[in-house]
């Protein structure tokens, strides 16, 4: 592969497992909003909540906004942290940045829980920037995120720029913003889901990724 000097990463699926949290306050504010909880929750793990609440249990407008409401009052207090580094992560992300790459966060969960995150893990000193969502909904989707992301690093050559995630909107989201993207197999999305979204690498390990993007 072509050698990237920086590298965007989407944080729930492929720096942590935030699976716990974030189902745990799914339930939690569907079962609040009288409807029944999905027999596959698992769905709901990488796209925009918002999207979510719409496309997998018909919500109208009203009831997004409130179930978003729902979710962040436990999310904000206790789900955030309901999470885990993936193992390898730590050496990856040391790896990398030992070799002069340029590391960035561009997730779609809002920016200032990703902070807090990469604070509480001990993330933070590896990315020059950690970009996310607003929490008004505005640039929720991944390529609005990237595009974010790009402008505020002041990148404007995009072909050394490598997005890097677990699920197709990853993928979606960096091709639409003419950036390549590494899809990941340790996180939500299976090989399948990446292939077909047309991930033009991918890696089954944190070492395997380092090696990759190394050229090892």
């Amino acid at each position: 592969m072509k050698n990237f000097d920086t590298l965007l990463f989407d944080l729930d699926g492929t720096l942590t497992d935030s699976t716990e949290g974030i189902i745990n306050c799914l339930e939690h504010a569907i079962k609040q909003m009288g409807f029944e909880v999905p027999e596959d929750t698992n769905k709901f793990l990488g796209p925009p909540i918002r999207q979510s609440f719409a496309e997998f249990l018909g919500m109208n407008d009203e009831q997004i906004t409130e179930a978003v409401k729902i979710f962040r009052e436990r999310y904000s207090t206790v789900g955030l942290f309901e999470n885990r580094v993936y193992d390898g992560i730590p050496e990856l992300l040391d790896r990398l940045r030992s070799a002069g790459k340029r590391l960035m966060i561009a997730t779609s969960k809002p920016e200032v829980y990703a902070v807090r995150i990469a604070d509480r893990f001990g993330m933070s000193p590896y990315f020059d920037i950690i970009g996310g969502a607003e929490l008004d909904g505005s640039r929720d989707y991944k390529h609005e995120v990237i595009e974010y992301v790009l402008a505020k690093s002041g990148i404007t050559d995009r072909s050394s720029v490598l997005m890097i995630g677990d699920r197709r909107q990853d993928v979606l989201g960096a091709h639409k913003t003419g950036l390549k993207c590494m899809g990941v197999l340790w996180g939500y999305g299976p090989v399948e889901e990446l292939t077909q979204a047309g991930a033009d690498y991918i890696t089954r390990t944190p070492q395997s990724a380092a090696d990759m993007l190394l050229r090892v």
